[in-house]
């Protein structure tokens, strides 16, 4: 069976996370992605740690599976040389470097499409390809602090909460991907290429979505509410008698009927203050000290068991090792494992994407360094003295 991006070539000049995770999606997809390394030093991410696999980073084992690595020194003659014989038979480039960088090195989309005016060129940066922030450096710190999300994650009056994992790179990476897809889909239509601007605070602002609304509607900055939601109530953790935390999530009056029904607190139902969830709203504080309380009194596995049994949403709030033995993230494969040329059997986060026809597979390991350096000049035409040559001229 036939992967939905076989047969489309992806080069990768991207390192870290969010050009990587954008290739991992369209490697896990089907396409064919040679990720471009620097001779002995590689992807930034490969020195990032502990924690490490014999040797290997667990960061670039996170998002670096179903690549090609080739070392190319993009300083060096030769090196250009390799990557504009690669741009020849390549559908799509990808790079990352801070705007300007790809253009000096003479790998833009000026140099890049002359040689391949069909390909698909994607860069990804902080702040985009323009504008009076293109220069900064962007780290996704930065961009959660700057793009408005550090400003309304975490607790009222507490400081500032950077969600857990690098999300704007994630959020960009994604984008990129949707973005590469619909440049294929017109490529097809035209005949032609064209360039893709992706930015880490263009992602931001775009996921602002309903608080960014709140505020056109009433011109005040919405306030840190910590897990709550600040147009329904209830819908935010609770602290159990053991000081573990579950999510309860009354989304519609007929969630808080159920609600008030498992607490045995039927006089709620027709409270006038608590009846609907714009009256709920109101009385935020009043509500959320009740139910405090109350949920205090047991713990949060059998809370959860009270209220499933009455159909009121609700979740625990996991672990990464709960989350990583769930029976549904098993059963829906997102946890799998694979064999590694040094580490043996490797644990991975399987494909969300879930095709009936043509789904994706994880078909190779993360590379090592400059792993198929050999197949792929082969590839395109150098013969074994050739890249012997280019091996002590530190091109490859």
């Amino acid at each position: 069976m036939k992967l939905p991006l076989e047969g489309i070539r992806v080069l990768d000049l991207s390192r870290v996370l969010a050009g990587p995770f954008c290739t991992m999606i369209l490697g896990d997809l089907g396409a064919e992605i040679i990720k471009i390394e620097r001779p002995g030093i590689g992807d930034d991410t490969r020195s990032w740690g502990p924690p490490f696999i014999d040797n290997e980073s667990a960061y670039f084992l996170s998002v670096n599976r179903n690549k090609k690595s080739i070392t190319v020194n993009l300083k060096h003659p030769k090196g250009k040389e390799i990557i504009y014989k690669l741009v020849a038979i390549s559908d799509v480039l990808i790079e990352n470097f801070r705007p300007g960088v790809a253009d000096r090195l003479g790998v833009g989309y000026r140099d890049i499409s002359k040689i391949n005016p069909k390909i698909i060129y994607c860069s990804i940066s902080g702040f985009g390809q323009d504008g009076p922030y293109r220069d900064k450096p962007a780290y996704d710190l930065l961009i959660q602090a700057m793009g408005g999300f550090m400003g309304i994650t975490g607790e009222k009056d507490r400081p500032p909460v950077r969600i857990g994992v690098a999300l704007m790179d994630i959020g960009a990476a994604m984008y990129a991907a949707i973005a590469i897809l619909a440049a294929l889909r017109t490529r097809e239509k035209t005949g032609e290429g064209q360039r893709i601007d992706v930015s880490l605070l263009d992602t931001s602002v775009s996921w602002l979505s309903y608080m960014a609304m709140n505020y056109f509607a009433t011109g005040k900055n919405p306030i840190k509410m910590g897990s709550a939601h600040p147009s329904i109530v209830p819908y935010q953790c609770f602290m159990d008698k053991h000081g573990k935390y579950f999510a309860v999530a009354v989304g519609t009056d007929k969630h808080w009927r159920n609600l008030c029904i498992a607490l045995g607190k039927e006089k709620w139902i027709i409270n006038p203050k608590y009846a609907t969830n714009s009256k709920r709203v109101e009385n935020r504080g009043e509500i959320i000290e009740k139910l405090s309380k109350i949920f205090k009194m047991k713990s949060r596995d059998e809370w959860i068991k009270i209220l499933e049994k009455n159909k009121v949403p609700c979740a625990p709030v996991n672990e990464i090792s709960e989350v990583l033995s769930n029976p549904q993230v098993l059963h829906r494969k997102m946890v799998i494992e694979i064999e590694h040329p040094t580490i043996g059997k490797l644990k991975q986060l399987g494909i969300p994407i879930k095709l009936s026809k043509t789904p994706g597979q994880i078909r190779t390991p993360p590379p090592l360094l400059g792993q198929h350096t050999y197949e792929i000049l082969r590839k395109i035409g150098y013969s074994e003295e050739e890249i012997e040559e280019m091996k002590k001229e530190k091109v490859i």
